[in-house]
């Protein structure tokens, strides 16, 4: 059964926002006010989230159906990252088109390209606003394409998610490597990248090596970018200063994931986590039932919000198996070695090289019932309980 829809008007919600952007100091005359407040939010937030799981089996649809090979996830957006958003863009609540997001990662531009026309024709939700980011890149060096889809409901059982807007992301490996990265390297240092903040130099950092990344999937350069030669030397000279190189490797090896436990009819497709910055390591909670990871989600994030220490980063993502978790989302799993090969490619030979998809090969024994694990270690959190094998709701 789909996601309960929210009991709130959107007068309501827009009102819980204001409070979520506000200061959020707890005490016993604002608790009610504040947890009233994420009640809502949260209400809202979640009744994003059977669209958002219907718009990506609708990409997967597409996808097998143009014959493409890709990876899809789908995640609700944080609420520290709401209240960052709802700050910035002087939005309210109910406003916000990415609550729920979907992202599609292809091997290259040519997939990208066939899968934006495969669900511009085929899909029958409606396609409100495109950001094509990687026609015209940002100026940090930002390359995707961004589609907001409305919910288009297909029988009375979805009407009262009629109409949620959901932001899907299509994006080559190569790009995929890029923010994640960004988002790594913050994650690591303590800054926000992505949100501009921190390090001038690692941002230029990545704002340079995006433009190799352009030029090697033969796209436009983001606005400003330097010539080729001028521009590998500015990179050779920040990684030097930066020991770019080191600190990758140091994320690779410092940042770790945790075991889960899994017995072989569980198929867990929601993940809980939470990823402590002063450990950096990621833990990761499993659930196979989509309004329990809500729920958890949601405790996670009032907990956090009412310690007032932002200790860890808590997100919920949903994928079609475990073995795809640290490829949709490897920045909390410190999986870094795509973009660092490139870096060293790049100051070592002057060029970056588009993504190939490696030769299928037979394997003469079977896989584990959950392929190679070894990327998750040291658990902290047990596994959610174990409520049959059946599909999510």
């Amino acid at each position: 059964m789909p996601n309960s829809a929210p009991n709130y008007s959107k007068r309501e919600v827009a009102r819980a926002g204001e409070v979520i952007a506000s200061g959020l100091s707890w005490s016993p005359e604002t608790e009610e006010v504040i947890r009233r407040a994420f009640l809502v939010a949260h209400s809202w937030r979640d009744s994003h989230a059977f669209p958002m799981r219907s718009i990506r089996h609708s990409v997967i649809h597409h996808m097998k159906e143009a014959g493409l090979d890709g990876l899809t996830g789908a995640r609700l957006k944080r609420m520290p990252a709401i209240r960052g958003k709802l700050l910035r863009k002087k939005w309210n609540l109910a406003q916000l088109q990415d609550l729920g997001g979907c992202r599609a990662i292809m091997p290259d531009i040519r997939s990208v390209h066939a899968l934006h026309d495969a669900i511009r024709v085929g899909i029958r939700h409606e396609v409100r606003h495109e950001d094509n980011y990687i026609a015209a890149p940002k100026d940090d060096g930002y390359r995707s394409h961004h589609l907001i889809l409305k919910f288009t409901a297909k029988n009375s059982i979805e009407e009262k998610f009629e109409g949620r807007r959901i932001e899907l992301q299509i994006r080559t490996k190569l790009q995929h490597a890029w923010a994640t990265t960004v988002e790594a390297v913050g994650l690591f240092r303590g800054e926000s990248l992505k949100n501009h903040q921190g390090s001038l130099d690692w941002l230029r950092l990545f704002a340079l090596i995006s433009a190799e990344f352009a030029e090697a999937e033969a796209s436009p350069l983001p606005p400003g970018a330097l010539q080729k030669h001028e521009r590998v030397a500015e990179i050779r000279r920040l990684e030097a200063e930066l020991d770019a190189l080191r600190l990758l490797d140091q994320i690779r090896i410092g940042m770790h994931g945790t075991d889960i436990p899994l017995g072989p009819a569980y198929r867990p497709t929601h993940f809980l986590i939470r990823f402590d910055h002063a450990s950096q390591r990621a833990s990761v909670e499993p659930h196979n039932i989509a309004k329990e990871a809500a729920k958890s989600y949601d405790n996670a994030e009032v907990l956090d919000s009412r310690k007032g220490a932002n200790s860890q980063t808590v997100v919920l993502v949903e994928v079609d198996k475990i073995e795809n978790l640290k490829a949709a989302y490897p920045n909390y799993f410190g999986d870094v070695h795509e973009f660092r090969r490139q870096l060293e490619q790049i100051t070592r030979d002057g060029a970056a090289t588009e993504y190939a998809v490696a030769p299928r090969q037979r394997t003469k024994t079977p896989p584990a019932p959950y392929g190679d694990l070894s990327w998750l270690r040291g658990s902290r959190f047990g596994r959610a309980p174990y409520r049959g094998g059946g599909r999510k709701t």
